[in-house]
């Protein structure tokens, strides 16, 4: 018998917070390569609050999955069938696949991983898309200089810790936000920020902030929209940047969000506030690549992986993202790299 390739499809569309009914675990066959294509078995794979948006059946950045399509997510694999010269089996890689054991894509949409380089995961975390989110939303859209006070939100998820780290190597004050005394603990006693705040706990957001900020806020990294966002916008100092990169406290909304929320304080402060897309940067990409990853060998720049184990748990993984679960980037284990080729993919069983 041929070796299956399980898969996951969208079930259903969300109405709130997804649930485990919205998934659907299938069994396909393993898909062959076509013509300059390579077959990818799944290493590691990414879960990202932005895939919320793509179960929506609504306009967003992220093109929506239609009911019955197989999901997708960043990726990291190994090559075990290639039909592309650039790639061989054996060679670990990065890119958008499906969700699912094995995949197919074209050369161009692959990008090589080293694995003498870094552990081959951070390759979708602080060296992949979230650490480059967090590079260009802060120094090129945020433009912090030395001495500022930056507040950064989900300061604990892969994209606010690297964020507030870049921060500190740029001189400036960093207080974030997280939703747990052990996040907080991170934040404050591995990552060095200068304070975090626990919000579930703190009786009031505007007090604690205006406590952890005594000079006010020059630059705030959103990651998460809210309540939190409406603190923030308080303690705005004339000139401030505001970098919007997420809404995750509104990604489950069943009805649209109070809103403008706040906008009369951008008057008094004269801030810029700016939504920004890290592919805006992809003729950069490189750079930023080389950069983090001279920080992470350096030690400058640290990071932490909550890695769930299994192919099957992928939804748990996601479902966590909204609870709060992980602590730096949210990953799922489906396989270890094997240099297998394709004869044995395919055996008899």
């Amino acid at each position: 018998m041929t070796e299956s390739n399980r898969q996951f499809r969208l079930a259903q569309r969300p109405t709130g917070t997804p649930t485990r009914e919205d998934f659907d675990l299938v069994e396909a066959d393993i898909p062959d390569p076509g013509h300059e294509e390579v077959l990818v078995k799944t290493c590691y794979l990414s879960v990202d609050p932005y895939m919320r948006g793509r179960m929506r059946d609504a306009d967003s950045y992220a093109e929506p999955w239609d009911v019955g399509d197989v999901m997708s997510a960043g990726i990291v694999g190994e090559v075990v069938e290639s039909n592309n010269p650039r790639f061989e089996t054996g060679d670990i890689v990065a890119g958008n696949l499906d969700w699912a054991e094995y995949a197919t894509a074209k050369g161009h949409e692959l990008t090589a991983v080293d694995p003498d380089y870094a552990p081959i995961s951070t390759a979708l975390g602080v060296l992949g898309m979230p650490g480059r989110t967090a590079y260009f939303g802060l120094l090129e859209v945020a433009e912090p200089t030395p001495g500022d006070t930056v507040v950064v939100s989900g300061a604990a998820g892969a994209v606010g810790s690297v964020v507030g780290q870049l921060a500190q190597l740029a001189g400036c004050r960093v207080v974030g936000t997280a939703g747990s005394d052990e996040k907080v603990a991170w934040l404050t006693e591995e990552l060095g920020f200068d304070a975090a705040i626990n919000y579930k706990t703190t009786e009031s957001m505007p007090t604690a902030l205006a406590d952890a900020c005594p000079d006010g806020v020059d630059v705030y990294f959103d990651n998460v929209g809210g309540p939190i966002t409406d603190a923030v916008m308080q303690q705005l100092n004339v000139g401030a940047r505001v970098a919007v990169c997420g809404q995750i406290s509104q990604y489950n909304a069943t009805e649209p969000p109070q809103g403008p929320r706040k906008f009369g304080q951008l008057i008094v402060s004269r801030a810029r506030v700016e939504g920004f897309l890290v592919s805006d940067f992809a003729s950069e990409f490189e750079t930023a690549t080389e950069r983090l990853a001279s920080w992470v060998a350096s030690g400058d720049l640290v990071y932490r992986e909550s890695i769930v184990e299994g192919f099957e748990n992928a939804p748990a993984a996601f479902l966590g993202l909204f609870e709060g679960d992980n602590i730096g980037k949210q990953l799922v284990k489906v396989a270890e790299p094997s240099l297998t080729d394709a004869e044995s993919v395919r055996t008899e069983a």
